[in-house]
């Protein structure tokens, strides 16, 4: 029999409010609290390597950071994240090495059921996010469940992006397209 955690990082429907993942989220709570505190970037640097599940050794963090669990986080050398940045990580999400995150972006692995029963009962289930190496995902973008981006992808400023795109283009709009290919 899986742990509601197993359902959730399996894309299953799982309950959220189980004790086990209420404690994890406790922890990133804290952890969070703590990175969005009057930190220098070296000790918010620290702070963010205990909260994800994996990281390069130069990463930079700004305050108004949030997350579910961080443990599912995984990302690479080079990484820059802006103010006002949520990740909704019930699935893992992998972000490659050189990326910088735009602030008050969402990157969103968390969904609910469209029928109305298992809504009603709570339930909910996960699609993971991978962006690849050299993504630049601007200002008040949003990055829907599912979606993998390859690598050297700009994302537009407040683009939402509802599917998966091939490397080497940027994306804008709602729902975002590809507007320009990169050589």
């Amino acid at each position: 029999m899986k742990t509601e955690k197993q359902k959730m990082l399996d894309g299953e429907l799982y309950t959220a409010n189980d004790e086990e993942l209420k404690s994890a989220h406790q922890r990133a709570v804290a952890l969070c609290c703590k990175l969005n505190g009057g930190l220098s970037d070296d000790v918010r640097a620290e702070v963010a390597k205990q909260l994800f599940g994996k990281t390069g050794t130069n990463i930079n963090l700004t305050q108004g950071f949030y997350c579910d669990y961080g443990s599912n986080i995984e990302v690479g050398e080079n990484f820059y994240c802006n103010y006002g940045v949520c990740i909704l990580d019930v699935c893992k999400v992998r972000i490659g090495d050189n990326c910088l995150i735009g602030p008050q972006v969402g990157i969103y692995t968390a969904c609910h059921p469209l029928e109305r029963e298992p809504r009603i009962k709570l339930l909910e289930y996960g699609k993971p996010v991978t962006i690849g190496n050299d993504c630049w995902i601007g200002g008040g973008a949003i990055i829907n469940p599912g979606v993998t981006l390859g690598d050297n992808v700009i994302v537009g400023s407040g683009a939402v992006v509802t599917k998966s795109f091939p490397s080497n283009v940027v994306i804008a709009g709602n729902p975002a397209k590809i507007i320009k290919r990169l050589g």
